[in-house]
């Protein structure tokens, strides 16, 4: 019981320190949609390795997307983990095209074992971010000749996930089992502004806003086949449950006159605006010894069957409906090998990683249905982990994680100016850094 206690303590004070921080990981238009972008929930082991995790369980790594995994860790030790983000972004709309650099703190994870065969951990995650900044150009009313309307857009925000999880090996067989139970909490902000090019003709600006705090349960299992002396396959699975989220979605409206005087104001309340979607998480992983390891994940998010705000085209009215989100699915391949982890040469004691993903996002551009044609992501990954301790071993050892990513994503919708078909393209080059300490906090020693 002191060994939870002790853990606990020092992982929620190091947790108190993260839990105000702000995210800013992107600047994207992509982000206007839903929750914003969808956090990538890869740690430093496995962001070379495009996120593989469902079958991944080691006790030298903290797997926080199958809470079945944290039984995997051993009685002396404790691990903590965390990293951060550099992000080089490209940005493409018709003939507009921007540039963008960002640096966030990805996360912050602790995992220790409180009692035999089970494993805890807690930490702080992204789960969306939210960040943009944009103007369209020029439009013709209808009806008239000289008078042109424009736009502009920015917003901000995004929701952070703090867990506790446990992972519980069934009576020391092949099974595991586990949960995280997390507490999601943010805000968003988004703001439209309409203004016209005659002074007589008022603007309009249109904030949505909202504060968000629920929970949220994420099952896992795990089950280990022993193929041969070296080798063994993991299947996993992690099923999360969607549920309402009985939080508010504001819309205000403001006319402005040409002297920038607010005119009128109009307010528009929806209670109980949002869901969580429910989700199905599976995958493999092969492992030769400590030599090498293959994985393959696919998820899929129903976020088509959640109701989010959005405004009625028929009568203008400000409405929660199903079919503002597309279902979001995702598929990955990771692989990793370590030449000798007992060398005396650093080079062979390093893990070198490498990986591939392909995804369809949850955004919808166009709700109206005129496109038909649905926004994908794909990306291919590689890294590197270091064991920085002074001795020859690889396991048990602290490691800093490298991993470098390139990621495109297309998000069709309709131009209201051509009435066609466009897209917003994104490409992004991710570097990422995490460290993992692995300490023997539970070592008993004894003097002679």
């Amino acid at each position: 019981m002191n060994r939870i206690k002790v853990a606990i303590t020092v992982g929620v004070l190091m947790l108190s320190t993260l839990a105000g921080y702000s995210q800013n990981g992107i600047n994207s238009p992509y982000s206007r949609y839903g929750f914003g972008m969808m956090g990538d929930r890869a740690l430093g082991f496995n962001k070379g390795m495009a996120g593989v995790a469902q079958g991944f369980r080691n006790g030298q790594e903290i797997n926080v997307a199958n809470p079945a995994s944290y039984s995997s860790i051993d009685s002396l030790t404790a691990l903590i983990d965390f990293g951060l983000t550099f992000q080089n972004g490209n940005y493409k709309m018709g003939n507009l095209q921007k540039n963008a650099r960002n640096t966030s703190i990805d996360y912050f994870t602790f995992q220790f074992r409180a009692f035999k065969n089970l494993g805890m951990s807690l930490g702080i995650l992204p789960y969306t971010n939210i960040n943009y900044s944009f103007k369209s150009g020029s439009e013709n009313i209808s009806g008239t000749e000289d008078i042109t309307s424009s736009y502009n857009f920015s917003g901000s925000g995004g929701l952070h996930q703090v867990y506790f999880g446990a992972g519980w090996k069934a009576f020391g067989s092949p099974l595991s089992i586990g949960a995280n139970i997390s507490y999601l909490y943010g805000d968003y902000s988004h703001t439209s502004t309409m203004s016209y090019s005659e002074s007589s003709v008022y603007s309009m600006v249109r904030g949505y806003s909202a504060d968000i705090s629920t929970w949220k349960l994420d099952a896992g299992l795990q089950y280990t086949l022993k193929l041969s002396k070296n080798d063994d396959l993991t299947i996993g699975a992690t099923y999360g449950l969607g549920h309402e989220v009985k939080n508010r979605a504001i819309r205000n409206t403001e006319t402005i006159n040409s002297s920038s005087t607010v005119q009128g104001i109009t307010s528009d309340t929806i209670r109980n605006a949002f869901e969580l979607p429910h989700s199905l998480d599976a995958g493999f992983t092969f492992r030769h010894g400590r030599q090498w390891r293959l994985g393959g994940d696919f998820g899929i998010e129903k976020w088509s069957d959640c109701k989010f705000p959005s405004q009625d085209y028929g009568d203008g009215k400000y409405i929660s409906q199903k079919g503002q989100l597309y279902d979001r699915m995702r598929f990955a391949l990771g692989y990793d090998i370590t030449p000798n982890y007992q060398s005396s040469k650093l080079r062979n004691r390093m893990t070198y990683k490498i990986g591939g993903y392909y995804s369809k996002s949850y955004a919808c551009a166009d709700p109206t249905g005129t496109v038909s044609e649905k926004p994908y992501e794909y990306g291919v990954s590689a890294g590197v982990s270091i064991p920085i301790s002074n001795r020859n071993l690889w396991y048990n050892s602290p490691k800093l994680n490298f991993a470098i990513q390139w990621v495109h994503s297309d998000i069709p919708y309709l131009n209201t100016v051509t009435r066609q078909k466009s897209s917003l393209v994104e490409n992004y080059l991710k570097f990422s850094i995490g460290l993992t300490f692995s300490e023997r906090w539970f070592y008993k020693w004894k003097v002679q």
